[in-house]
């Protein structure tokens, strides 16, 4: 189907309730424990009818976190999420040429899966966009090939992750609840985290079917850890400052860090209180962001 307007998708922000390593495969890859879950904020791809040959994509970059950022087909997650989506469709003949535009709302390198998200918003734009039928365990196996984050985002759906990231299982029930995000404009290198963390590896988590309200969820929560935390702050000290200013609101329930970093979370009995608060956090070089978890 010729592509004759433009299409949308969102890419909302992934956060890391909890991230226990649990062991190390032979070839060097960590395999990981997680809660994941999504918010309401989130970078946001328009896919425009394209020029050039058949199946090409073109990318541009805007939005206030899209300096620095290049559409280069070698790095670029959202370029190369393309590349493998030709290669599994069989080739370039009758793909129309398309353009996307990535407006650039999440900090990068952040511990949120920003590229992450952008890439798994790709494989569904260019599957709306382009015709060919690409089974759902081959989809995620693509989406396990551009990286570790990539398949949760397929669905932004809350999901207990296992193995490296490509194994899902499906989450508790989540209460309703406020979530606020805060990032202190420092990078973290997700290599460098790992090297620094202490070898030591942590049991899977034992989780309920549901939480009935956020007291459980947070009881639940305190229990468990976030294993690549400490290395981050002893790389990144404001991360520690972030935290200790969540804490320090009155109405946080429970405050950690996302991923490796730098993104820390706090989490509320509600959206509106989460957006109360946000005042009280906000300091100068911070992004921050507080509101509902994405449905």
């Amino acid at each position: 189907m010729p592509v004759t307007g433009t299409l949308y998708e969102s890419a909302h922000a992934k956060i890391n309730l909890y991230l226990h390593v649990t062991g190390r495969r032979p070839d060097g890859y960590h395999l990981l424990d997680s809660l994941a879950v999504f918010t309401g904020v989130g970078d946001m791809l328009a896919l425009h009818p394209g020029h050039g040959a058949a199946g090409a994509v073109s990318l541009d970059i805007t939005g206030p976190f899209g300096a620095g950022l290049v559409a280069d087909a070698d790095s670029n997650l959202i370029l190369r999420a393309a590349r493998l989506l030709r290669a599994e469709i069989g080739g370039t003949d009758g793909l129309e040429p398309v353009h996307v535009v990535l407006d650039k709302m999440l900090p990068v390198a952040s511990g949120i899966g920003g590229g992450s998200a952008d890439a798994a918003a790709a494989l569904r734009l260019l599957l709306r966009a382009w015709p060919g039928n690409v089974p759902r365990e081959r989809l995620m196996a693509l989406a396990t090939e551009l990286g570790a984050d990539v398949p949760v985002c397929i669905d932004q759906r809350a999901a207990r992750m296992g193995g490296i990231g490509e194994r899902l299982d499906p989450a508790p029930a989540l209460p309703a609840c406020g979530i606020m995000l805060v990032n202190c404009g420092e990078a973290v290198s997700t290599p460098a985290v790992f090297r620094a963390r202490a070898p030591v590896f942590t049991p899977a988590a034992s989780l309920p079917s549901a939480w009935p309200d956020v007291a459980a969820m947070v009881r639940d929560l305190s229990g468990l850890t976030n294993d690549l935390q400490d290395a981050a702050c002893a790389i990144c000290p404001t991360i520690r400052t972030v935290l200790d200013v969540l804490e320090g609101v009155p109405d946080c329930r429970l405050a950690r860090m996302s991923g490796s970093g730098a993104t820390c979370f706090a989490l509320f009995d509600s959206p509106q209180a989460a957006q109360d608060a946000q005042a009280a956090v906000e300091r100068p070089g911070w992004w921050v962001w507080a509101g509902p978890l994405h449905a």
